[in-house]
């Protein structure tokens, strides 16, 4: 029966493998996403060489800044859902497949791509999602037509809570981070006792 569970085990370990497909759907997806912000950039510069022409009227000048400004904060979303899935990608591999040597090497390299648990890789995404939240937002409140008094309102308590949630998601990670040096100090504390 021990070789049946050894079997049985193996199979059952090797079968995380399966995840390699969602780190590859997860990158390609990213890669698609770039793309097409990046193509929208070059659009958007092209059309915007034609700002300075002469013969364009005050309100033809107008519709484009704010038709440009609503494009950029399009492709400032593409650029962060792209980089969601970039860091899902990695995320997935290190937690299930391995750790990526280079990502844990190199000084250089960047520590949100280092993820350790599940939790790290939650934290990360939530950020990033919470900026895309922010940048459809702002989207939004561009093209927001204010006619009463009351959409004024609506617009002052987004934002309040937009500032609410940053400084939430800020406070929780400097907490999570002084609670962990400060049990750190602890346990390097208590061999002191012990000692005298």
């Amino acid at each position: 029966m021990n070789w049946i569970e050894r079997i049985f085990e193996g199979t059952l370990w090797n079968s995380r493998f399966v995840i390699i497909l969602a780190v590859i759907g997860s990158l390609l997806a990213g890669f698609a996403i770039f793309y097409m912000a990046t193509v929208d950039v070059v659009y958007l510069v092209s059309h915007m060489l034609h700002y300075a022409d002469a013969d364009m009227t005050a309100e033809a000048r107008k519709a484009l800044h704010d038709s440009t400004v609503s494009h950029i904060v399009e492709v400032v979303d593409g650029y962060l859902l792209a980089t969601v899935m970039l860091i899902f990608s990695l995320g997935l591999y290190e937690l299930f497949i391995s750790d990526i040597d280079q990502a844990h090497g190199s000084k250089a390299s960047s520590k949100i791509l280092v993820i350790n648990n599940l939790d790290d890789l939650k934290s990360r995404l939530a950020k990033v999602i919470l900026m895309i939240l922010i940048v459809t937002l702002f989207e939004e409140a561009l093209n927001m037509h204010l006619s009463t008094p009351l959409d004024l309102v609506y617009l002052g308590a987004s934002i309040a809570l937009v500032a609410l949630a940053l400084y939430l998601s800020h406070a929780a990670e400097h907490g999570a981070g002084h609670a962990a040096g400060k049990e750190e100090g602890e346990a390097e504390a208590e061999p002191e006792k012990h000692d005298h």
